[in-house]
Protein backbone atom coordinates (compact mmCIF):
# COMPACT_ATOMS: atom_id res chain seq x y z
CA UNK A 1 0.00 0.00 0.00
CA UNK A 2 2.77 2.40 0.91
CA UNK A 3 4.65 1.66 -2.31
CA UNK A 4 1.50 2.15 -4.37
CA UNK A 5 0.77 5.46 -2.62
CA UNK A 6 4.33 6.63 -3.20
CA UNK A 7 4.05 5.83 -6.91
CA UNK A 8 0.73 7.64 -7.13
CA UNK A 9 2.09 10.73 -5.39
CA UNK A 10 5.13 10.63 -7.63
CA UNK A 11 2.91 10.52 -10.72
CA UNK A 12 0.82 13.41 -9.45
CA UNK A 13 3.96 15.38 -8.67
CA UNK A 14 5.39 14.73 -12.13
CA UNK A 15 2.14 15.84 -13.76
CA UNK A 16 2.05 19.04 -11.73
CA UNK A 17 5.67 19.75 -12.58
CA UNK A 18 4.88 19.24 -16.26
CA UNK A 19 2.04 21.74 -16.03
CA UNK A 20 4.21 24.18 -14.10
CA UNK A 21 6.87 23.92 -16.77
CA UNK A 22 4.59 25.73 -19.17
CA UNK A 23 3.38 28.36 -16.72
CA UNK A 24 6.34 30.69 -16.71
CA UNK A 25 6.19 32.35 -20.10
CA UNK A 26 5.97 36.07 -20.89
CA UNK A 27 2.46 37.47 -21.07
CA UNK A 28 1.10 38.49 -24.45
CA UNK A 29 -0.53 36.83 -27.45
CA UNK A 30 2.05 37.87 -30.04
CA UNK A 31 5.83 37.90 -30.07
CA UNK A 32 5.77 41.68 -29.97
CA UNK A 33 3.56 41.69 -26.89
CA UNK A 34 5.75 39.09 -25.20
CA UNK A 35 8.90 41.11 -25.93
CA UNK A 36 7.25 44.16 -24.40
CA UNK A 37 6.33 42.09 -21.32
CA UNK A 38 9.93 40.91 -20.85
CA UNK A 39 11.28 44.45 -21.28
CA UNK A 40 8.82 45.69 -18.65
CA UNK A 41 9.93 42.92 -16.27
CA UNK A 42 13.57 43.90 -16.69
CA UNK A 43 12.82 47.59 -16.23
CA UNK A 44 10.76 47.05 -13.08
CA UNK A 45 13.24 44.55 -11.60
CA UNK A 46 16.26 46.79 -12.18
CA UNK A 47 14.39 49.82 -10.84
CA UNK A 48 13.45 47.91 -7.69
CA UNK A 49 17.04 46.82 -7.14
CA UNK A 50 18.38 50.35 -7.64
CA UNK A 51 15.79 51.67 -5.19
CA UNK A 52 17.07 49.20 -2.58
CA UNK A 53 20.72 49.63 -3.52
CA UNK A 54 21.25 53.07 -5.15
CA UNK A 55 25.02 52.56 -5.38
CA UNK A 56 24.47 49.81 -7.96
CA UNK A 57 23.15 52.21 -10.60
CA UNK A 58 26.64 53.21 -11.72
CA UNK A 59 27.81 49.59 -11.72
CA UNK A 60 24.95 48.63 -14.02
CA UNK A 61 25.98 51.33 -16.47
CA UNK A 62 29.74 50.63 -16.28
CA UNK A 63 29.54 46.83 -16.57
CA UNK A 64 30.03 45.03 -19.91
CA UNK A 65 26.41 43.94 -19.57
CA UNK A 66 23.59 43.14 -17.21
CA UNK A 67 20.36 41.18 -17.25
CA UNK A 68 17.16 40.50 -15.35
CA UNK A 69 15.38 37.17 -15.02
CA UNK A 70 12.01 36.04 -13.69
CA UNK A 71 11.68 32.47 -12.40
CA UNK A 72 8.87 30.27 -11.11
CA UNK A 73 9.65 27.00 -9.36
CA UNK A 74 7.60 24.12 -7.97
CA UNK A 75 8.86 21.36 -5.66
CA UNK A 76 6.85 18.20 -5.00
CA UNK A 77 8.34 15.22 -3.15
CA UNK A 78 11.66 14.28 -4.79
CA UNK A 79 11.14 16.29 -7.97
CA UNK A 80 11.55 20.00 -8.44
CA UNK A 81 11.53 22.22 -11.48
CA UNK A 82 11.78 25.90 -12.21
CA UNK A 83 11.68 27.83 -15.43
CA UNK A 84 11.59 31.40 -16.54
CA UNK A 85 12.75 34.07 -18.93
CA UNK A 86 14.94 37.12 -19.00
CA UNK A 87 16.55 39.90 -20.98
CA UNK A 88 20.25 40.70 -21.13
CA UNK A 89 21.62 44.07 -22.26
CA UNK A 90 25.03 44.59 -23.88
CA UNK A 91 26.24 47.98 -22.65
CA UNK A 92 28.87 48.27 -25.38
CA UNK A 93 26.60 47.69 -28.38
CA UNK A 94 23.14 48.33 -26.96
CA UNK A 95 22.03 44.89 -28.12
CA UNK A 96 19.19 43.14 -26.29
CA UNK A 97 19.24 39.35 -25.94
CA UNK A 98 16.12 37.50 -24.84
CA UNK A 99 16.93 34.43 -22.72
CA UNK A 100 15.29 31.36 -21.24
CA UNK A 101 16.21 29.61 -18.02
CA UNK A 102 15.44 26.28 -16.33
CA UNK A 103 16.35 24.71 -13.01
CA UNK A 104 16.11 21.10 -11.81
CA UNK A 105 16.10 20.37 -8.07
CA UNK A 106 16.48 17.06 -6.27
CA UNK A 107 15.71 16.17 -2.68
CA UNK A 108 12.55 15.82 -0.63
CA UNK A 109 10.38 18.88 -0.29
CA UNK A 110 7.26 20.82 -1.17
CA UNK A 111 6.69 24.40 -2.13
CA UNK A 112 6.38 27.13 -4.72
CA UNK A 113 9.20 29.58 -5.30
CA UNK A 114 9.08 32.72 -7.38
CA UNK A 115 11.84 35.25 -7.68
CA UNK A 116 13.52 37.78 -9.96
CA UNK A 117 17.26 38.16 -10.35
CA UNK A 118 19.59 40.84 -11.65
CA UNK A 119 22.93 39.71 -13.09
CA UNK A 120 25.80 42.20 -13.38
CA UNK A 121 28.59 40.90 -15.61
CA UNK A 122 32.02 42.18 -14.62
CA UNK A 123 34.07 40.21 -17.18
CA UNK A 124 33.50 40.79 -20.94
CA UNK A 125 34.58 37.24 -21.83
CA UNK A 126 32.17 35.69 -19.32
CA UNK A 127 29.40 37.96 -20.60
CA UNK A 128 29.99 36.84 -24.21
CA UNK A 129 30.04 33.20 -23.16
CA UNK A 130 26.83 33.56 -21.16
CA UNK A 131 25.04 35.11 -24.13
CA UNK A 132 26.48 33.21 -27.08
CA UNK A 133 27.05 29.73 -25.61
CA UNK A 134 24.63 29.64 -22.69
CA UNK A 135 25.51 29.07 -19.05
CA UNK A 136 24.96 26.47 -16.37
CA UNK A 137 25.55 26.62 -12.64
CA UNK A 138 26.60 23.02 -12.05
CA UNK A 139 25.61 20.92 -9.07
CA UNK A 140 29.18 20.91 -7.74
CA UNK A 141 29.80 24.61 -8.30
CA UNK A 142 28.01 25.63 -5.09
CA UNK A 143 26.91 28.69 -7.01
CA UNK A 144 24.81 30.94 -4.82
CA UNK A 145 24.12 34.61 -4.52
CA UNK A 146 25.13 35.64 -1.01
CA UNK A 147 24.67 39.06 0.46
CA UNK A 148 27.80 39.99 2.35
CA UNK A 149 28.15 43.50 3.66
CA UNK A 150 24.96 44.24 1.70
CA UNK A 151 26.60 43.13 -1.55
CA UNK A 152 25.60 40.20 -3.72
CA UNK A 153 28.41 38.06 -5.11
CA UNK A 154 28.45 34.62 -6.62
CA UNK A 155 29.99 32.05 -4.29
CA UNK A 156 32.73 29.49 -4.30
CA UNK A 157 33.34 28.51 -7.93
CA UNK A 158 36.03 30.67 -9.57
CA UNK A 159 34.39 30.21 -12.96
CA UNK A 160 31.40 32.29 -11.86
CA UNK A 161 33.13 34.97 -9.81
CA UNK A 162 32.87 37.59 -12.61
CA UNK A 163 29.08 37.66 -12.18
CA UNK A 164 27.30 39.48 -9.36
CA UNK A 165 23.78 38.27 -8.71
CA UNK A 166 21.06 40.03 -6.74
CA UNK A 167 17.89 38.11 -5.94
CA UNK A 168 14.57 39.85 -5.37
CA UNK A 169 11.52 38.24 -3.75
CA UNK A 170 8.24 39.65 -2.49
CA UNK A 171 10.04 40.27 0.80
CA UNK A 172 12.83 42.30 -0.81
CA UNK A 173 16.49 41.53 -1.44
CA UNK A 174 17.24 37.91 -0.55
CA UNK A 175 20.25 37.00 1.56
CA UNK A 176 21.05 33.80 -0.33
CA UNK A 177 19.95 32.01 -3.48
CA UNK A 178 20.91 28.52 -4.57
CA UNK A 179 21.44 28.51 -8.35
CA UNK A 180 22.73 24.96 -8.66
CA UNK A 181 21.35 23.15 -11.67
CA UNK A 182 20.18 26.34 -13.40
CA UNK A 183 20.75 26.71 -17.14
CA UNK A 184 20.45 29.81 -19.32
CA UNK A 185 20.22 30.00 -23.10
CA UNK A 186 19.01 32.31 -25.86
CA UNK A 187 15.31 32.35 -26.71
CA UNK A 188 15.44 31.94 -30.49
CA UNK A 189 11.76 32.78 -30.96
CA UNK A 190 11.80 36.07 -29.06
CA UNK A 191 15.11 37.06 -30.61
CA UNK A 192 14.16 36.34 -34.21
CA UNK A 193 10.43 35.91 -34.80
CA UNK A 194 8.35 38.80 -36.25
CA UNK A 195 6.31 40.88 -33.84
CA UNK A 196 2.94 39.76 -35.21
CA UNK A 197 3.66 36.03 -34.94
CA UNK A 198 1.36 34.18 -32.53
CA UNK A 199 3.41 31.68 -30.42
CA UNK A 200 2.49 28.01 -30.71
CA UNK A 201 1.46 27.85 -27.05
CA UNK A 202 -1.02 30.70 -27.53
CA UNK A 203 -2.43 28.98 -30.61
CA UNK A 204 -2.95 25.80 -28.57
CA UNK A 205 -4.65 27.76 -25.78
CA UNK A 206 -7.01 29.33 -28.31
CA UNK A 207 -7.89 25.91 -29.77
CA UNK A 208 -8.63 24.51 -26.31
CA UNK A 209 -10.81 27.51 -25.44
CA UNK A 210 -12.72 27.17 -28.71
CA UNK A 211 -13.26 23.46 -28.08
CA UNK A 212 -14.73 24.12 -24.63
CA UNK A 213 -16.96 26.88 -25.97
CA UNK A 214 -18.32 24.60 -28.71
CA UNK A 215 -19.26 22.01 -26.05
CA UNK A 216 -21.41 24.46 -24.10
Amino acid sequence: MTERLTRWMGSVGAALLFLAGGCMTPSGETMGEQRASVRAMRRDTVNELVTLRPELKQRLVAAPGYGAFSNFGLKILLAGQGNGYGLVHDNRTGREIFMRMAQVNVGLGYGVKKYRAVFIFNDPAVFRRFVEEGWEFGGTAQASAKVEDRGGTVGAASSVNPIDIFLLTDAGLALEANLQGTKYWQDDDLNNAPDDLVPTKVQMQRKVSSAFESMQ
